[in-house]
This record gives C-alpha cells, sequence and structure tokens, in this order.
C-alpha cells in the first residue's frame, strides 16, 4: 500500500497565511485607549497696554483670561488661570508626569495633551493622572488690567 503524504503548501497559501499573520501582528501592537493629542490651543493675543515697569514682564491683559479658564504661555513655561473673577493664579507650564509641555485650558483644569495628566485651575492640584504632584506655582502680579510675571 501507498501512504499518503500531505503536500507541502502552495506558494499562494504560504504567502496569504503569512499576509494574515503580520495584519494580526500589528493588530496586537494597536492601544485603542489611547487618546490622540488634540492640538495646542493658540497663545492669546499680546496685552492690549504696554506694561510701564517694562513690556518683557507683561504676559496678558487681564481680559484675555476667561473666568474659570486659562491661558498657557509656551514662551515663557506658565499658565495662568482665572478660577474665579478677579482672582488669578498662575503655575509651571511643565506637566509634573514626565517634563511635557502642558497644552491647554479646557473644562476648568489644565491639560497635558502627552499622556493626559489634567490639573485644577484653583491651585494645580492633580485632577486626573498620570501626574501624581501638583504643577509648581509661579508668581504673578496684576497691575491694572495687566498680568505681570514677577
Amino acid at each position: 500500500m501507498f501512504a499518503v503524504l500531505p503536500s507541502a503548501p502552495s506558494r499562494r497559501a504560504f504567502v496569504a497565511g503569512s499576509a494574515g499573520a503580520c495584519a494580526a501582528a500589528l493588530c496586537a501592537c494597536t492601544t485603542y485607549d489611547a487618546r490622540p493629542a488634540p492640538p495646542p490651543a493658540p497663545a492669546p493675543a499680546p496685552p492690549s497696554q504696554p506694561d510701564a515697569a517694562g513690556a518683557a514682564d507683561a504676559l496678558a491683559g487681564a481680559s484675555d483670561i476667561p473666568v474659570g479658564g486659562g491661558a498657557v504661555f509656551p514662551d515663557r513655561d506658565v499658565v495662568v488661570t482665572q478660577p474665579t473673577a478677579g482672582r488669578f493664579r498662575a503655575f509651571s507650564a511643565t506637566c509634573t508626569h514626565q517634563g511635557c509641555a502642558v497644552g491647554e485650558v479646557r473644562e476648568g483644569t489644565i491639560v497635558c495633551t502627552c499622556h493626559g495628566s489634567r490639573f485644577a485651575v484653583e491651585d494645580g492640584a492633580v485632577v486626573e493622572g498620570p501626574a501624581d504632584a501638583p504643577l509648581p506655582e509661579r508668581a504673578i502680579e496684576v497691575d491694572g488690567d495687566q498680568i505681570l510675571l514677577a
């Protein structure tokens, strides 16, 4: 009697199987829970009045910072917030998680677009990780309508 041996796969079957394996490997590398980083918010307009003490210290006009929100000044590594009307706070614009620059102030929080950490506009405290330390406070002064970096 003759034994029937299975034949080797055809070239077509081998290529199709290899393509399927590659597709499966690529799908396994995808992370579905990662949030895409939104584009950073544009910097606010320059202060509406020049500062008498020197324009180098002026960050923005008080009217440029929305109540309950804020603005990021990446060139000065500072984010200025106005948690309540007339009360201004400033914090480092460097996230305490891995040193990325925070990108925007949205929905009452300062947002790091690198990994999704969120900080309170009131005191820079962590609202959502992965950061576990608050943003360091920066000193500012309000002189009339001008917000100055102290």
